[in-house]
């Protein structure tokens, strides 16, 4: 049991340096898709294991752009905004349906705008990632008790349940207002 704790500090010591560009860290360049795709590999691969499936394909990109979930390349070249939704889009269907992450964006753009809704996604992002060290870090100390080192797979994947309930409530309440305000226009 040592052996498996010692392993899971050394990763949350790992995680501890991931971060997500912001909108003015991204690059401000015209990108073809392959660099794109090379782009939001090198950015996610810390935290999502393209070993289970891929991070990012050309087809998926082309499929977003279909859904009018990004908007289209001009003349087959990628901006800074497409390579925000892209991240987010990649980081956000671990645990989102497309249709759930369509409605966000589209909420979460109207209300705040792209950039800064880009920008809140990357903090909150990075936030929960490095919070990973504080479920693991010496006797896991939650509403005032340890945790038993057992348990934490079974406390992390409850509470990835809960968080995802909650998003996806949120997302359907996002839907509704939007639907409304649409009708009202």
């Amino acid at each position: 049991m040592e052996q498996i704790h010692e392993k899971l500090l050394a990763w949350a010591d790992e995680l501890q340096s991931f971060h997500l560009p912001k909108w003015e860290e991204l690059p401000d360049l015209e990108l073809y898709m392959d660099q794109v795709l090379t782009l939001i590999d090198k950015y996610l691969s810390p935290v999502i294991q393209s070993e289970k499936h891929p991070l990012l394909t050309a087809a998926m990109v082309n499929n977003y752009v279909k859904l009018h979930i990004i908007p289209a390349p001009i003349k087959k070249k990628y901006n800074r905004k497409h390579l925000a939704f892209l991240l987010a889009i990649t980081s956000l269907k671990q645990v989102l349906t497309i249709n759930e992450i369509r409605t966000g964006i589209l909420f979460q753009g109207k209300q705040v705008g792209i950039r800064k809704a880009y920008d809140l996604f990357c903090c909150e992002q990075e936030e929960a990632i490095h919070f990973i060290k504080q479920q693991i870090d010496g006797p896991i100390r939650l509403e005032k008790q340890a945790t038993p080192l057992e348990l934490i797979a079974v406390k992390a994947a409850t509470r990835s349940f809960a968080e995802k309930l909650l998003a996806e409530k949120m997302i359907e309440l996002e839907q509704q207002y939007l639907e409304k305000v649409e009708k009202s226009e």
